[in-house]
């Protein structure tokens, strides 16, 4: 039973042990389940290991170029790829090493476009037009993104922040600015403003110790003093005009208490018996912004947190949460009507072996919570990935974007050499995973870093970045859970960029592919009696293949119908969306 608790709320221990009682049955099953699923049992090695693939197909699996890996150890963080962006058919791949730009266009043999060496730290990118933002936080970073690093303790050298750099010509991308913070930047947030076009905001995540203020002024170590650079994020406002002006414009203190207190969330420590020791509040590891609906969520160390960013500069936290199972806050992915928040929990630091079958399966998961019209969070279930992995396995939950089906929550995410799950959550309560893809161990004899970073739906596609291995495209396949009309109506829906931390309102245009996928959830629901759904199918066929004047009236009449049957179906609320896209093909 899950047990959450916010900075007033407690559940009760008692409850919660009644409860767990009553489901140990159901754990010991789901126990079994892992265990003997074709994921626990894959031989490993770099290139030859085994590979087990449900409702999804491998389209190509680009290796690393020469000097992008250090071919003694796979597993060098020096050369790990990390986080993905995307912008047109260009995807951009982080790392340690720097920055690379691979064209996607022909999926199956993708070519690389720009490589860029700049060190310092593990990179994660964002693009906006002609700009591109790479975090760094290692304290060998460079200004001039130089391999030397960095010798002096203090040094005019050391770069710790965001770069930008203008990518308006890929064959020759160059830096043109380097905004320095405190704390460098771990993560950061691409963050617009539906009412300021002329400028973006970068939310800067630094998670490393505080730098000097010999080096940098205005850094305070000390977590006592009222002005320390613990305990805040950054703000940085780019001027799209001229972003070599770019510049730290707010450093708000979303952790504080009603008194002030800069320290006002969880305090480190544990939780009590059989409980996580989390990690002190004074940082966020990850912040998703949604500014369409006024909202960001925050992955922060020792708690979730959510955000008013109606005002982007000036994000206000307005809720918080604790898990008692969580060890770090890592990520989080809204749902998109913005009513559910998968938060990721990433114990073990992504270093470790964490899906073992003896692993709680509440501990390295999702914890997925439900906002409320009062917009404030509430526990509503767990999904942890539902195979055992071995202890040669670095594996726990990690980041992962939504796949746009219209009428269903459905998130791809990556778990390291767990691999990739493709994961129902509509039902915050019932998670079920639904497709998935993973290799055995990179290294059999010893736990190394390998893995899926990230992997993210773009443009009909999924898309890996594998720390060790390189880049990999997916495509869906139908199946039970998830049909061909649903597939080809989340095609539908294109962007012309993707930043994994910048959610935006997903809207299927007037398809009939749409109206199919309602249709098949309806019968997969059993919301309607069969012969009802065979009479809409059919007469949505009908209407499809009119023209002119009988195609609108045809689907004007259907759409009718559907009125009525929404009195009657047990899930009245899909199938008026499903009235409302024919009566749109009717137009």
């Amino acid at each position: 039973m899950p047990l959450f608790r916010s900075t007033t709320h407690l559940v009760p221990v008692a409850l919660s042990v009644a409860l767990s009682v009553g489901v140990l049955s159901t754990t010991v099953a789901a126990q079994d389940a892992r265990t003997a699923d074709p994921r626990t049992s894959l031989k490993g090695g770099a290139k030859e290991a085994q590979q087990a693939i449900k409702h999804l197909e491998l389209v190509s699996s680009t290796p690393k170029v020469e000097g992008w890996f250090n071919p003694r150890d796979l597993g060098d963080f020096g050369y790990a790829n990390s986080d993905l962006a995307f912008q047109k058919n260009i995807v951009f791949q982080g790392g340690w090493h720097g920055w690379q730009a691979w064209d996607i266009n022909d999926p199956k043999a993708p070519k690389r476009r720009a490589a860029v060496v700049c060190q310092g730290g593990q990179g994660d990118p964002s693009v906006y037009g002609n700009l591109l933002f790479m975090s760094v936080e290692d304290g060998s970073g460079r200004l001039d993104c130089g391999t030397q690093g960095v010798s002096d303790t203090v040094s005019a050298a050391r770069f710790m922040g965001v770069r930008i750099f203008d990518i308006s010509n890929l064959d020759a991308p160059r830096q043109i600015a380097a905004v320095q913070t405190c704390r460098g930047s771990h993560t950061h947030t691409l963050v617009t403003d539906p009412k300021d076009k002329a400028n973006v905001y970068i939310y800067v995540q630094g998670t490393g110790g505080v730098r000097s203020p010999n080096e940098l002024a205005g850094c305070v170590r000390s977590p006592d003093d009222t002005s320390t650079s613990l305990f805040r994020i950054e703000v940085i406002k780019v001027p799209l005009a001229s972003p070599q002006e770019a510049k730290v414009v707010n450093m708000p203190r979303i952790f504080a208490d009603a008194s002030g207190k800069v320290a006002g969330l969880w305090k480190g420590g544990d939780h009590g018996r059989g409980t996580q020791n989390t990690g002190r509040t004074d940082q966020c590891h990850d912040i998703t912004a949604y500014p369409e609906i006024g909202l960001a969520a925050g992955a922060c160390s020792g708690n979730g947190i959510l955000l008013d960013i109606a005002n982007p500069a000036n994000p206000k936290r307005i809720d918080e949460v604790i898990d008692p199972n969580f060890a770090y806050w890592h990520s989080a992915t809204f749902s998109n009507d913005g009513q559910t928040v998968v938060f990721t929990d990433e114990w073990g630091g992504g270093t470790q072996a964490r899906c073992r079958a003896t692993d709680k399966p509440e501990w390295g998961a999702d914890a997925i919570f439900t906002v409320g019209a009062n917009r404030k969070l509430k526990p509503a279930g767990y999904y942890k990935l539902p195979a055992a992995q071995g202890s040669a396995e670095n594996c726990v939950a990690h980041n992962g974007s939504l796949i746009p089906v219209p009428g269903r929550d459905i998130m791809a995410q990556a778990w390291y050499q767990g691999g990739i799950s493709v994961f129902d959550f509509t039902n915050p309560a019932k998670a079920q995973e639904i497709a998935y893809f993973d290799r055995g161990p990179i290294d059999p004899a010893r736990l190394t870093l390998a893995g899926y970073w990230s992997v993210y739906w773009y443009n009909g596609q999924l898309i890996g970045s594998e720390i060790a291995r390189g880049l990999d495209i997916f495509t869906l396949q139908p199946s039970e859970f998830l049909s061909k009309n649903e597939i080809d109506a989340a095609k539908l829906v294109t962007r012309e960029e993707l930043n994994a931390q910048l959610q935006t309102k997903i809207v299927w245009p007037a398809h009939v592919s749409v109206a199919r996928a309602y249709v098949d959830q309806l019968e997969r629901g059993k919301a309607l009696a069969e012969a009802r759904i065979t009479a809409i199918r059919n007469a949505l066929e009908a209407a499809a293949q009119s023209t002119g004047g009988a195609r609108r009236t045809a689907f004007s009449a259907l759409a009718a119908s559907l009125a009525q049957d929404a009195l009657a179906s047990s899930d009245t609320a899909k199938v008026r969306l499903l009235s409302g896209v024919v009566r749109d093909l009717a137009k």
